[in-house]
C-alpha cells in the first residue's frame, strides 16, 4: 500500500466508525474520525438545528486534512465520516469504502439509536438513494471506490474484506446493490421513501 488515505463512508449507522476503528488498528494507520477532528480543532461554522447536527467549515477541514495525511508518520490514515468524500482531496485518497446497509436493518440500528421523525427518514432516503456513493463518486471517480454490502455482517467479515482489496486479491467495484429494487419487490418502498 502507499502512503494515503482511505476512506470509510455511509449513511449514520451503518458501521463506518468499527470498521474503520478495527482496519486503522489491522493497517497500523492513523485513525480519523471528521466529526471528532472537526469538534476538536473547532472546524464548526454553526448548528443545523432542524436536524440536529453541527456544518463543518468544509474548506478547513480539507486543509487539516491534507496536512495531517502529508505529515502522518504512519503508513496510511482511514478517515471515517458520512461526508468524507467532500472534504479530501482525491489525489491523496487511495480507496473510499463506501459501507451500504439494507434499509430495513438499517432502519432497526437507526430507531435503537434514538433517530426518529424527519432525520430517521433522510437518513433512509440517502441509503436507497446512494447517495454516499454518489458523492464518493462525484469526487473520487470510480477507480478509487470500493462499495461494500455489509448487511447482516460483523466487523470482522467486513475488515477482512477490505485486507483483501487492500492486499489486491480481491477487486471492487460499485453497482453491488440496488436498494430501490428490493424495496419495491418487497412492496416497502413508499414506507421506506417517507421524507
Amino acid at each position: 500500500m502507499s502512503k494515503g488515505a482511505i476512506l470509510v463512508t455511509g449513511i449514520p449507522c451503518v458501521g463506518k466508525t468499527s470498521v474503520a476503528r478495527s482496519l486503522a488498528s489491522k493497517i497500523g494507520a492513523l485513525y480519523v474520525n471528521l466529526n471528532d477532528l472537526a469538534v476538536r480543532e473547532n472546524l464548526i461554522v454553526g448548528r443545523d438545528e432542524k436536524r440536529g447536527s453541527m456544518i463543518v467549515d468544509e474548506t478547513r477541514l480539507k486543509d487539516r486534512l491534507a496536512e495531517i495525511i502529508e505529515k502522518c508518520d504512519e503508513e496510511s490514515v482511514v478517515i471515517d465520516g458520512h461526508y468524507a468524500a467532500s472534504v479530501v482531496s482525491s489525489k491523496l485518497v487511495d480507496y473510499v469504502f463506501v459501507l451500504r446497509r439494507d434499509p430495513v436493518e438499517l432502519r432497526r440500528l437507526m430507531e435503537k439509536r434514538g433517530f426518529s421523525n424527519q432525520k430517521l427518514w433522510e437518513n433512509l432516503a440517502s441509503e436507497i438513494l446512494d447517495v454516499c456513493l454518489v458523492e464518493a463518486l462525484k469526487f473520487h471517480g470510480e477507480e478509487k471506490i470500493c462499495e461494500l454490502n455489509i448487511t447482516s455482517r460483523s466487523v470482522e467479515e467486513i475488515v477482512e474484506e477490505i485486507m483483501d482489496i487492500l492486499e489486491g486479491n480481491k477487486k471492487c467495484g460499485v453497482g453491488i446493490v440496488d436498494w430501490l429494487r428490493k424495496l419495491e419487490k418487497e412492496n416497502l418502498l413508499d414506507e421506506y421513501m417517507k421524507f
